[in-house]
């Protein structure tokens, strides 16, 4: 079964417009389960923008499901996790200035200074997977410094999508799906996720070597209109279309 992981950054992304205790994350990733899915993400940034140090404490004092703690590879972001100890550990790229995650982590230059960061949070029994893009030197060297899972960044071939350029979308889910079958043929477990929508998840989901992925924002902006547990319900019966 491909998994489901639902990311609940922008909750708190609303509930932070307003400085007001609501809407919930914790509530949101309870709701989540009771809707299907298989884990729950969360990424504390260094502004805090969205989720905050307390959400992470609540998260793990109340989630029954694993929680993928997305984080930049920074001393600061390392300590948390080494205290809290989460099921998942997905390092990714961050600037200040972004809306959001723009592209993979460059694994391949910087690939001894990750290779430290990474080893104590393995030996503290953290999952670590590493968000990149699918070029194949970026997947190798994944491989080389020991992370158990790579995800790949799936948002440049939903913003092709979106802009309706159909040859270069083509291609990009074919360097996709070539980058899941190396990734696996190294032993790495293989996620997908960013931009992913009811329309664009499909040829994602069908690509067999993926074990899960991981959608946020398209969920928490189809719950405006149909309901939290309503628009996971439907991303789920996508996911297993897509795979049958």
């Amino acid at each position: 079964m491909l998994r489901l992981g639902v990311n609940i950054d922008h909750v708190a992304t609303i509930r932070n417009a307003r400085g007001t205790p609501w809407p919930d994350p914790v509530r949101a990733a309870l709701a989540a389960e009771g809707a299907g899915a298989q884990g729950i993400t969360a990424h504390l940034r260094e502004d805090r923008r969205h989720i905050t140090d307390a959400d992470i404490d609540a998260l793990m004092d109340r989630l029954t499901l694993p929680l993928n703690f997305e984080m930049a590879a920074t001393p600061e972001m390392q300590a948390i996790a080494l205290r809290h100890r989460p099921h998942a550990v997905c390092i990714v790229p961050e600037k200040r200035q972004e809306r959001t995650t723009e592209g993979g982590l460059d694994v391949a230059g910087q690939e001894a200074a990750l290779a430290a960061y990474v080893a104590p949070l393995r030996e503290a029994g953290c999952r670590v997977s590493l968000f990149i893009g699918h070029q194949p030197d970026q997947i190798r060297a994944s491989s080389r410094i020991g992370a158990a899972v790579v995800e790949l960044h799936t948002g440049a071939l939903c913003d092709l999508d979106t802009e309706g350029r159909h040859a270069e979308r083509d291609a990009e889910l074919d360097a996709l799906r070539t980058g899941a079958a190396l990734a696996a043929s190294l032993g790495l477990e293989v996620h997908a996720g960013h931009g992913l929508t009811f329309d664009t998840v499909g040829p994602i989901a069908a690509i067999p070597e993926l074990a899960e992925l991981n959608i946020g924002h398209f969920l928490i902006a189809e719950s405006v209109f149909i309901g939290l547990p309503a628009a996971i319900a439907e991303m789920r019966r996508r996911m297993d279309l897509a795979r049958a």
